[in-house]
This record gives C-alpha cells, sequence and structure tokens, in this order.
C-alpha cells in the first residue's frame, strides 16, 4: 500500500509537472508567434485531440469550389442555460415600452436631431432622430405607439427615446413606395434605405460606426451564425422567411462594386445550415470550422478580403438582412426577431419581439442584486438593469449569478468546475461540459505579463499581446501596423477571458480604436 504522503508527493509532483509544460508551451507559441509562424505548429504539450483524431476535414456538404476555413485557434465556452427550440411557433411578446438608444451607435454626437417630440404618435418606420454629422441615415420607431419620455442624461444628452408601444393587434406600420431593384440606381436606393431606417442596422468597419451611404464599402459581409456562449440558433430567424433572406441579399448585391460575402457554419458534420440554400449573383459563400470565435464576422473579414488601410467594409447580422427583404417584399418596416433569454437565472427560451423591447417583459430580474442582467452575451455584452430596454443590434439577452464569494486557493485546489484554457485546471480535459456561469474573475487586475494566451485563442495573423502594448502607449503607427483596423471588441473577448492579468482588452481596444479615429478626422 503507498503511504499517503507518497501519494501526496506524486499529486504535488504532477500538478507542478503541468504547471511548467502549461508556461513552457504558452512561451513556446509566443516565440513562434513573434518569428512569424503557426504557433499551433509548436507545442511543449501536443494536442491530444489531434494526435489521437488528427486533423478536422470538410463536411461533405460543402462543395469542393466553394471557400473553406478551418481554424485551429479559439474556445468555446460551454454554460448551462442555453435556450431549447421546441419545435413549435415562437411566441411573440409585446411589451408596454420600447425605446431606441442614441448611445448604443458607435460615434454618433450625444444630442442627436430630433424628428418627433413628447406626446406624438408614431407609426413604426417613422422617423425618430439622425445624428447631425450624417443627417441622411434616419434611426426610426420599432413599433407604433405615442412617444412617452425622451430621457437626457448629463448635458442634456439624449439617452432613449421611450415609446408606448400601442396593443399587439393595433400595431401599425408606415408603408413605402419601394423602388424597383431592376431599375433603381444606387444613390436612389442608398436614399432609400437611409430615409426608412434600414440602413442603421448595417455597420462599418473599420470602427464599427453606422455604415455612411457616402463612403461605399469594397465588400459587404454577413454572418449567418453565432458561436458566442449560449449564443441564440440563427436559423430560427429564418423559419417562414426564406423569401425575405433572398431578398435581402439581392438587395445588398446593388450597393458594392466588390461581393457579398456569406458566412456560413460548416461545425456539424452532417447538417447542412438553410443559409446556404441561395444562389444569388454576387453573393459569395464562405464556410467556418471551429471554435468561437469562429461566428464573428471580423474572423470571416479577415480570412476572405482583410482590411488594409483606406478600406472600409459593410457587415451586418442575418436579422438585419430579413429586415431588408421585408423592406422590399411588404413595403414595412417590421424588426421582429427571435430573442434568446438564456442563462441559469431566467426560465429560458426563445421569444419573438421587436427591437428594443423593455427587458422586463422577457421575464428577467436581478433578483435584488443577486443576478446580472447582460445585454447580449456574457463575454462582449453590456452589464444593464431589469429596467432597461434591449440594445439595438442584440438578439440575445445573458442572465448569470453575481459572484460575490471568495474561493479559498481557487487557483491552486479548484473547488468546482471551471470553463478554463488552461492545462492547469481539470476543466481543460472535459471540454464538452457545461458550467453554471458567475461574474467572479477568480483574481484581481495584475501586472500586464506576456504569456501567449491571446494568440492561443485568436484566429487571425495579428499578434494581440504587442497590439495592447502599442494601445497603452498611444503608437498609433504600431496600432496600425499590428491590425488594429480588423479588430472589434467581440473579436477580442475571448483573449479577455483568458487573461491572466485580468485586463479590460475589450475597452483597451475600443480607445486605441478611437484614438485611430479621432487622428482622422
Amino acid at each position: 500500500m503507498l503511504s499517503w504522503g507518497l501519494i501526496i508527493s506524486l499529486v504535488v509532483i504532477a500538478l507542478l509537472l503541468a504547471l511548467f509544460l502549461t508556461l513552457g508551451d504558452n512561451q513556446l507559441k509566443e516565440a513562434a508567434g513573434a518569428i512569424g509562424s503557426d504557433s499551433d505548429d509548436y507545442s511543449a504539450v501536443p494536442n491530444s485531440r489531434k494526435a489521437i483524431f488528427g486533423g478536422g476535414t470538410r463536411p461533405s456538404y460543402v462543395p469542393e469550389s466553394e471557400h473553406f476555413v478551418e481554424l485551429t485557434k479559439g474556445f468555446d465556452i460551454s454554460l448551462l442555460g442555453e435556450a431549447q427550440y421546441e419545435g413549435k411557433a415562437i411566441e411573440t411578446v409585446v411589451g408596454e415600452t420600447y425605446a431606441i438608444k442614441p448611445i448604443d451607435f458607435i460615434g454618433m454626437a450625444p444630442i442627436p436631431k430630433m424628428l418627433v417630440e413628447v406626446g406624438q404618435k408614431v407609426k413604426a418606420g417613422d422617423g425618430l432622430f439622425f445624428d447631425k454629422a450624417q443627417p441622411e441615415v434616419i434611426f426610426a420607431a420599432p413599433i407604433s405607439g405615442e412617444i412617452l419620455e425622451i430621457r437626457r442624461g448629463d448635458k442634456r444628452a439624449i439617452h432613449e427615446v421611450i415609446i408606448k408601444a400601442d396593443a399587439a393587434d393595433a400595431i401599425t406600420y408606415r408603408s413605402y413606395q419601394v423602388p424597383d431593384l431592376a431599375t433603381v440606381s444606387q444613390s436612389e436606393l442608398l436614399d432609400f434605405l437611409s430615409e426608412s431606417g434600414a440602413l442603421a442596422f448595417v455597420r462599418q468597419r473599420p470602427y464599427d460606426l453606422v455604415a455612411n451611404p457616402k463612403q461605399l464599402p469594397k465588400d459587404i459581409f454577413v454572418s449567418t451564425f453565432d458561436t458566442a456562449p449560449l449564443a441564440p440558433n440563427l436559423e430560427l430567424a429564418l423559419k417562414g422567411r426564406e423569401s425575405a433572406y433572398a431578398k435581402g441579399l439581392e438587395v445588398l448585391t446593388h450597393l458594392t462594386a466588390g461581393k457579398v460575402h456569406l458566412g456560413l457554419d460548416a461545425r456539424d458534420s452532417e447538417h447542412c445550415p438553410a443559409f446556404a440554400n441561395v444562389q444569388i449573383k454576387g453573393v459569395v459563400k464562405h464556410w467556418f470550422k471551429g471554435q468561437h470565435p469562429a461566428g464573428n464576422v471580423g474572423i470571416h473579414i479577415h480570412h476572405v478580403n482583410p482590411i488594409n488601410a483606406g478600406d472600409v467594409v459593410w457587415y451586418l447580422d442575418i436579422h438585419a438582412v430579413i429586415l431588408i427583404g421585408t423592406l422590399f417584399e411588404q413595403g414595412v418596416f417590421d424588426t421582429r426577431k427571435p430573442v434568446a433569454v438564456v442563462g441559469t437565472e431566467v426560465q429560458a427560451g426563445y421569444v419573438l419581439a421587436h427591437q428594443g423591447i423593455a427587458l422586463a417583459a422577457l421575464g428577467v430580474s436581478e433578483n435584488g442584486g443577486q443576478t446580472r442582467i447582460v445585454s447580449g452575451d456574457v463575454l462582449s455584452g453590456s452589464k444593464t438593469t431589469e429596467q432597461a430596454y434591449l440594445n439595438f443590434y442584440d438578439d440575445q439577452v445573458s442572465t448569470l449569478k453575481e459572484g460575490n464569494y471568495f474561493e479559498l486557493f481557487g487557483w491552486l485546489v479548484p473547488q468546482k468546475g471551471h470553463p478554463t484554457v488552461s492545462g492547469t485546471f481539470p476543466g481543460a480535459y472535459f471540454p464538452d461540459s457545461k458550467y453554471e456561469a458567475d461574474t467572479n474573475t477568480n483574481g484581481e487586475h495584475r501586472a500586464f505579463v506576456m504569456s501567449g494566451q491571446y494568440e492561443s485563442v485568436l484566429p487571425m495573423d495579428i499578434l494581440p499581446q504587442y497590439l495592447f502594448r502599442a494601445i497603452m502607449v498611444g503608437d498609433l503607427e504600431q496600432m496600425e501596423g499590428l491590425g488594429i483596423l480588423e479588430l472589434s471588441e467581440e473579436d477580442v473577448a475571448l483573449c479577455e477571458y483568458v487573461c491572466t492579468s485580468k485586463q479590460s482588452l475589450q475597452q483597451m481596444l475600443r480607445d486605441g480604436l478611437e484614438n485611430m479615429r479621432a487622428q482622422e478626422a
């Protein structure tokens, strides 16, 4: 029989060995990346899954003639509380109030030009306001009703335009004279999309601004899947609206001299996504297989046609494509979309809701401060309250426990499961396990150290460690050279998650982008 002392000694030795191998692996990958090599080709700890099962393959439903990308970097955070689709029609929820928030739009002036006043009746699609710096693009009412309040903040900045909604059976829509795609000019088409409110759903990179109709894109990108934690199944948005989806893509082909690039999900070895069932001239299909952030449009842009200095590309989500298609097919501005309400602190599921719905109508609650509510996903969404409204571009509301507790020696003796990429924690060896999420960061803010962790989860030919150092010192030339113009917050959210130093990388990136944009102004 082995003595307890020997068993404990062996366990300690195994833990120390795992720690040193992990640190050595990170340093080796960092060194490989610094000389321009693929860091996945260098490892002190061989990838056991690859070693046993070999590399991935192109699914049988992906034609050989179409672009296929298998990403070897990334990490899927598997959490409990996923919304399940039960196969029946999704319930439509109509809240008492809705809001469009100017603060949801990067670069918009704090006080946009208002087109309505309190007490005024509006139809869905009627203009609410526009940015004085870009007056062509109108931001429209998502639902019909009465302007209840124009809520202001410091220095009279407008935070929310709140609408008291009509009853579900009394919603009215502004009607449009839709142009004929066969004869309309590009400028006329842009004018129509701008005035109708539809162009507000299209964003441009770099900087994630609302698309500028005076600055046409070299290409347009649409991602048809989301790989973020507890992300909704976007195929639900397509059910019964296939025609609007195809029409929306057709409209987009008239807005660029380049191509409309469609990012498709190739992660399932058997199921071909319904989004692939279109054949439209000017629309090019690209298939992506891999862990999160495989569904991010920024990853697609990088692997299809990267952004260079002076380039502008437009991008939009699948809900925006369907909205544009519905506008051209039915002549109405319909912002309804499936919204996933997820997490362990709520009855998870899907609802069909108009844009900007009050979160209270979705059944979420802060439970006296014990629950965190996030508009969006838990990696890149924004903290909010039960009195707030769904953010403009979000199709997900996440709930998780507040992590207001201390885990004794959590870094050394894990007391419960954690989704992690670190080989020093058991969770790294059970990637398919699902965990209950909370907000505990499991550590405090520390000095910025070079660990190679960011490179292991960012599937781009970018050196994020060096980029963030350049941002910190304000070196604009180096920031541009290291690829900042290709990035958005969601692209580095996973880097922030794995960061040992607990750096606020998403905010740091936004500060760097705003610094770059200010220099261009």
